[in-house]
């Protein structure tokens, strides 16, 4: 999975063009005549038309066409087309923070649209502001996706704000924004005051340990979330350490990803321990965390115990562990050529390490079989 990179969010356009193209939409709705030459001319404003859903939809065309003349912005024409539909899907159309001023009066009052899909528009920081107002008031959007719109820690903390206000919203989707540690305090809160949010997804974003030592107590004192993915960040050494600790204490959330994040064999150790206590996770991936086999060992210990994860997507550990690995299971072969694959790892060996690193060894492969 990848990041589509924008460019910044400073940009420079038709300014004028983009007017005169609202106020012809604008006009055609009140009713304005047109001369008889421009007839056949297929403009951008003509297809906006093909949106109108009658007198209600005229009605909220209208709103929407006058909020793009107020903000210099480019009426969109899917919106016009999807505005009485449960799913609004503008992904990819380039609206950046003028287009999002524009959508924002239309979106407070909408009773139809549920799942609002804005990724990948260069919103910015203002855009998104701009839409936090509406978020903060609709009472019908409950599932948001604003990934890859360079939002920083401005777009966070005015969304945020918004969400803990609107308890409403039950998925939302930050993905691939830059949200770094400052953004992290923000992220807390909403944690901690939104339990109807049921999924967050922060994956693709440079949140640090640091990032991690505040997330991991208001993962701890959570009640709602039940699907988290912080994969492909920067959590590693003490920010790890306590983010597991907060799954330890965790009694909600079932699915995790936490892959591609430099865990290390400390972060490894910490959720190994999480799993001997948390009695509520059914899926974990944790692949790519530059896990040896001291942490290998950690982990496998804790999965043994555990009795409620379903799924493990399969752990990279380095080369020892996998020659260690080998090497268990021909020691094992050899001493006992016929006890069953069942019975091998409870007989104890000369040698405890190799019985610790069996043990894990198995527990892991058995659970990547149920993924």
């Amino acid at each position: 999975m990848g990041v589509t990179m924008r460019a910044p969010c400073k940009r420079s356009g038709e300014k004028e063009e983009q007017e005169e193209g609202v106020a012809a939409a604008a006009g055609r709705l009140a009713g304005a005549p047109e001369a008889e030459e421009c007839s056949d001319v297929d403009s951008d404003s003509d297809r906006e038309m093909e949106g109108i859903h009658g007198p209600g939809g005229l009605v909220k065309d209208t709103v929407y066409l006058r909020s793009c003349q107020a903000h210099s912005g480019v009426p969109a024409s899917c919106f016009l087309r999807q505005v009485s539909t449960p799913e609004l899907n503008l992904r990819h159309h380039g609206l950046g923070p003028q287009g999002a001023r524009a959508l924002a009066s239309p979106l407070t009052s909408n009773p139809y649209v549920k799942r609002l899909d804005l990724r990948d528009n260069g919103l910015c920081g203002a855009g998104v502001e701009a839409l936090a107002g509406a978020l903060s008031k609709s009472s019908t959007i409950c599932d948001v996706d604003l990934s890859e719109n360079q939002m920083g820690v401005v777009g966070v903390q005015a969304i945020c704000a918004a969400l803990t206000v609107n308890l409403t919203m039950q998925k939302v989707q930050l993905a691939g924004n830059s949200l770094e540690e400052h953004a992290a305090q923000y992220l807390a809160e909403l944690l901690l005051a939104h339990t109807g949010l049921k999924s967050l997804d922060l994956s693709y974003n440079q949140l640090t340990d640091h990032a991690g030592e505040i997330l991991g107590p208001a993962l701890a004192e959570n009640t709602g979330l039940t699907e988290l993915n912080i994969s492909w960040n920067h959590l590693r050494g003490p920010g790890a350490v306590a983010f597991a600790r907060g799954l330890e204490a965790n009694i909600f959330l079932r699915v995790l990803d936490i892959s591609y994040n430099g865990f290390g064999d400390p972060g490894a150790s910490a959720v190994g321990e999480a799993l001997k206590t948390n009695n509520v996770l059914e899926e974990l991936n944790m692949s790519n965390n530059r896990i040896s086999a001291v942490g290998a060992l950690s982990l496998g210990l804790g999965l043994r115990v555990n009795q409620t994860l379903r799924i493990l997507v399969e752990i990279q550990v380095d080369r020892e562990f996998d020659d260690l690995a080998s090497s268990v299971k021909a020691d094992t072969a050899r001493r006992w050529p016929s006890a069953s694959q069942e019975e091998s790892p409870r007989l104890k060996s000369t040698h405890p390490e190799l019985d610790l690193a069996l043990l894990a060894f198995r527990t892991v492969k058995k659970i990547n079989v149920c993924a």
